[in-house]
């Protein structure tokens, strides 16, 4: 896919390799981007897209050992510049959006000057001049307001806002190439197709070369012209978006295609007794403003939700980022104060103090949105599984305890020896399988599931999805599943509950909700989800 005669960016057999003995993570890849168009290079976690995109500007580290036969900028060797020439490039004519602005913003400057000083360092602009050319980058990407912005800092803004404060940086010299290394991954399903939008909008007007490093699918078929699909350093098929997603040649390609969430999950009985409820509840958190004698005020952020979830189905949670979640997880568990009703079997949960709570903690267990952060790096696999069942079944003997961690591993598709491992030996999915089976150790009859997939690529999502329906169907669990996907919520609710600002605006079956959505809140979300639905787009191709 190298034509070096029209091609804006083209790399040539480009591999890398960390340390003199390490095996290739990049192997022989070959690109080209043409002007105007975006190419999205698709993979897996460690596929090498991203050390592809730092290789291009230099931004490995030392350790790092690159080769390439040839890498151009619009017929320049860049290959070969020397360092005090590459710098003019990074930020001028090659810019780059990382995954996470918050990590990639400087948390102790101000939006107006972490943009200024791009314009400073490669247009020697400053001043008045600058502020003008700040304040009219921020209108670019569609900033509302762009004056107020000039003086806050990257925590008081939102995802969204900072990821478009890091394409007005993008955008600050007029590059004629633009890598995007998962620019949406960690923002809301709204806020995402906003962002994506917005860099379409962009390259069209500006005529840009993009580079969009990604693992959905879904996004490639709606906003980019070229595909090249990557796997284990390798690209196995490259050729125009509609016709890779509508012909696959390639086995992996395949393999993605069919992992994008689909279906839904069976049909139960809809005389099911009623397994969890809450009737009003609300969690709202005290707050001051203003001064020392301000009055206090009050987040509403579950206010006044009633949920009904039946035994042996999953009853979907979905909303933005602050819609309360998360929050109403914490309030079932019994993990924050609450107001209002929570009832399990006939029991009034909200009535129980924490000595009487306890055994009921083990008939309702949670698994967390991001299983590094939950899991001890100081105990074994084995050691994290097994220690529900030294607190609530104590009489148990230490062989007892290890036969069941064997049983639990089996369980979620693991084999029995990695219980002496710790999680850093592990990939996100295989963490996530840790957590779920620590969390089913004590059989509990209710799993509440607060994001378990959304730091997962595609392929791993659908393993996670496809155990929990297993599980869900031998145990005959009962689900919480909270999500800002819908796909995801798709495929594996009966029920499903949309919130914002801590109410719950629509609840019912899934399937109705999806085929007729009785507010326009609804209607945004599953519009926004599902424009970047691969077989709809396939279809249309």
């Amino acid at each position: 896919m190298t034509r070096k005669d029209t091609s804006r960016l083209s790399i040539e057999n480009l591999s890398v390799r960390f340390g003199n003995d390490g095996p290739a993570v990049v192997d022989k890849v070959s690109l080209s981007i043409e002007p105007g168009r975006m190419l999205a290079l698709v993979g897996e976690s460690g596929s090498g897209k991203s050390v592809t995109a730092l290789s291009i500007l230099r931004l490995l580290p030392p350790q790092a050992t690159v080769t390439a036969d040839a890498m151009t900028l619009e017929q320049q060797d860049i290959w070969r510049l020397p360092e005090n020439r590459l710098r003019g490039l990074r930020g001028g004519r090659i810019s780059m959006i990382f995954q996470e602005p918050l990590s990639a913003l400087n948390p102790l400057h101000t939006v107006a000057k972490q943009i200024g000083e791009s314009l400073e360092i490669h247009q020697g602009l400053s001043g008045k001049v600058a502020r003008e050319r700040v304040l009219a980058l921020l209108a670019k990407v569609h900033l509302p307001d762009p004056e107020t912005l000039l003086g806050r800092y990257p925590h008081q803004l939102s995802g969204g806002q900072r990821q478009r404060v890091m394409i007005a940086m993008a955008l600050a010299n007029d590059p004629s190439v633009l890598i995007a290394d998962e620019p949406t991954t960690a923002l809301d399903v709204t806020v995402q197709a906003g962002i994506l939008d917005l860099l379409k909008s962009l390259q069209r007007e500006l005529g840009l070369s993009v580079l969009l490093i990604t693992h959905d699918l879904g996004i490639v078929g709606r906003y980019a012209e070229d595909v090249a699909v990557m796997h284990q350093g390798r690209i196995v098929e490259t050729g125009p978006a509609a016709e890779v997603l509508a012909n696959p040649q390639a086995d992996y390609t395949r393999h993605l295609l069919k992992t994008e969430p689909g279906g839904t999950p069976p049909v139960t009985d809809p005389a099911r007794q009623i397994h969890l409820s809450t009737r009003d509840l609300r969690v709202w958190f005290s707050q001051r403003g203003g001064g020392l004698f301000a009055p206090k005020t009050w987040f509403r952020a579950v206010d006044g939700v009633d949920i009904a979830l039946r035994r042996g189905e999953t009853l979907g949670v979905v909303g933005e980022s602050g819609s309360g979640k998360s929050t109403l997880a914490m309030a079932l568990l019994k993990l924050t104060e609450s107001r209002g009703e929570i009832t399990l079997d006939n029991t009034r949960l909200d009535r129980l103090d924490a000595k009487a709570m306890t055994p009921w903690r083990a008939r309702m267990q949670v698994v967390f949105q991001d299983p590094w952060g939950t899991l001890n790096p100081r105990m074994t696999v084995g050691q994290i599984i097994e220690e529900g069942l030294t607190v609530h079944q104590r009489s148990l003997s230490r062989s007892d305890r290890e036969a069941q961690v064997i049983t639990m591993l089996g369980e979620v598709g693991m084999p029995a020896e990695v219980r002496h491992r710790y999680p850093h030996e592990f990939s996100g999915g295989q963490r996530q399988r840790i957590a779920i089976a620590r969390a089913l150790i004590l059989r509990p009859e209710v799993l509440i599931l607060d994001e378990p997939t959304s730091a997962l690529d595609r392929s791993v999502q659908h393993q996670v999805l496809e155990l929990l329906r297993d599980l869900q169907a031998r145990h005959g669990l009962s689900y919480v599943f909270i999500s800002h996907d819908l796909k995801l919520v798709r495929a594996i609710s009966h029920q499903m509950v949309v919130m914002r600002g801590g109410k719950a605006l629509e609840q019912g079956p899934t399937e109705q909700i999806f085929r007729a959505p009785g507010h326009d809140y609804t209607r945004q979300l599953i519009d926004a989800a599902f424009a970047t639905d691969i077989r709809a787009i396939s279809a249309q191709s």
